[in-house]
């Protein structure tokens, strides 16, 4: 199966935690980051998750934020460090390409974000993503 989602990292789910509704889903990147997925509790058991599966995190380009500065007092749970490598600007929108241990991750975000955050190539970044934002599929 083809995705139009940008961006898809391999790791391995070391721990879940199932609600009555939702089940978090802690996933450790081949890159080192640990990202965490909140996921339905149905989806969870239809993709029989547990500890050691192997998955593809799955997050869409729209979905990634940015931010130059400290990250300490958010609430996003996802985190991940990396330094910008491309930004590619039209009339109202830029992509950025960010690379991160193990792979590489593209934001869509307002040009007028990427020229506030003066957005070049070299430029640390973190990836912001919500843990509602993250989808999982099985490799």
């Amino acid at each position: 199966m083809k995705l139009s989602i940008r961006n898809q990292l391999p790791g391995t789910v070391t721990d879940l935690t199932p609600g009555e509704a939702m089940a978090t889903v802690h996933v450790q990147l081949t890159g080192g980051q640990r990202v965490v997925a909140a996921i339905t509790r149905d989806a969870a058991e239809d993709l029989e998750l547990t500890g050691g599966t192997p998955v593809r995190v799955l997050l869409k380009s729209t979905e990634v934020s940015l931010a130059t500065g400290p990250t300490d007092h958010l609430s996003t749970r996802n985190r991940i460090p990396g330094t910008v490598t491309r930004v590619t600007t039209g009339e109202a929108m830029a992509t950025v390409r960010v690379r991160v241990d193990g792979g590489e991750l593209t934001s869509a975000i307002t040009r007028e974000a990427a020229q506030d955050l003066h957005l070049t190539p070299g430029t640390p970044v973190h990836a912001l993503i919500k843990s509602t934002d993250v989808a999982l599929a099985i490799p």
